[in-house]
């Protein structure tokens, strides 16, 4: 196989890119060299993805068995249409890493490939959606979902859209499973949202990164969404968190109705805790019929916390000062309930 990444420097690409070098491929990377260093063995190509010179530059050094696209989350379709439209003489496919933000329902309701998508034209810029009064459908989720049709407007039957949850692991940038492994350590009485038996989805970066290598290799087309078919409760994360880091702390599990009443952020400041009936009812069974597999989520959480113990630095990304609750705040909020 030889491919072309798109990124390919941090996390999931980082993964990626390990990945295909493992299974003996050929890799081309493309990114600006600004977010971290490129992996040994890749062949790099540095140049700006919203350059249609640097886009023709780099199709040159093709063709590729496959693209996989693991940097259009901060580009409008329009960069991912110059993109797709450039390099498709020098690809045989297109593997799109997505997001089930694309989908309306989303996060209200249960998802399957089948869901309904938002609408965004393949050649939309960035000022296209909107974000809604109670924080969905987001303009991220609009601009995603012209994404997608960007590569199958061009790859049509020889595109692949990989839509995953929320991905957690050694490296993470967005700081949620950091925030809680930090808080456990920590110990003490930590605010939990009840129920403690609700069960989440987040999926491994490293299995995210096989299923995406795996689906460059393979003839299948269209949506996949990706989520742990298993999951894993919230009491039994945050009791992995208290061992992987020896924190003597205990959960005080909290009913949502008075965390709201707090002021208290779902999402963010208790992060993986949101309340909507279809933010953990992902079904993910295509692509497990397609070769997903998932690790258990205490193996993501044992890793992610001997990375950052062996002072593993993430990606600066302004996400990871949004994750968390103030210590002062959390205080405040525990103390209400004596």
């Amino acid at each position: 196989m030889r491919i072309l990444l798109i990124g390919g420097t941090w996390f999931l690409g980082k993964y990626i890119a390990e990945g295909a070098l493992a299974r003996g491929w050929s890799v081309t990377t493309f990114n600006r060299g600004r977010s971290g260093r490129d992996v040994d063995g890749v062949q790099p190509v540095h140049g700006d993805r919203t350059a249609r010179g640097d886009l023709q530059r780099l199709a040159q050094q093709g063709p590729w068995d496959a693209v996989i696209d693991t940097s259009s989350s901060d580009f409008a379709p329009r960069d991912v249409l110059l993109a797709t439209t450039t390099l498709h003489a020098a690809a045989r496919r297109w593997v799109h890493i997505s997001t089930v933000s694309v989908y309306q329902g989303w996060p209200h309701e249960p998802l399957t490939e089948r869901s309904a998508l938002l609408d965004c034209p393949a050649d939309a810029d960035d000022s296209v959606g909107y974000t809604g009064p109670d924080g969905s459908p987001t303009h991220y989720g609009f601009q995603k979902a012209g994404g997608e049709r960007a590569v199958t407007d061009v790859f049509g039957d020889a595109a692949v859209l990989v839509r995953p949850g929320v991905i957690l692991g050694p490296g993470e940038y967005v700081g949620r499973l950091p925030w809680w492994l930090g808080r456990a350590k920590r110990g003490g009485r930590i605010l939990a949202p009840a129920p403690a038996q609700q069960r989440i989805q987040p999926v491994d970066v490293r299995d995210v990164a096989a299923f995406a290598l795996d689906q460059a290799a393979s003839e299948t087309s269209g949506g996949f969404n990706v989520a742990h078919p298993q999951g894993m409760t919230f009491e039994d994360f945050i009791g992995e968190c208290l061992a992987v880091t020896g924190g003597a702390g205990r959960p005080v599990w909290v009913d949502p109705d008075f965390l709201t009443e707090q002021g208290v952020k779902q999402w963010t400041e208790l992060p993986l805790w949101r309340t909507h009936a279809g933010v953990w009812a992902v079904d993910s069974s295509r692509a497990v019929a397609a070769g997903l597999r998932t690790r258990p989520l205490a193996e993501t959480i044992r890793d992610t916390w001997a990375w950052l113990a062996a002072d593993g630095r993430p990606v600066d990304h302004p996400r990871w000062a949004a994750h968390g609750i103030a210590p002062e705040k959390e205080a405040k909020v525990l103390a209400s309930l004596d």
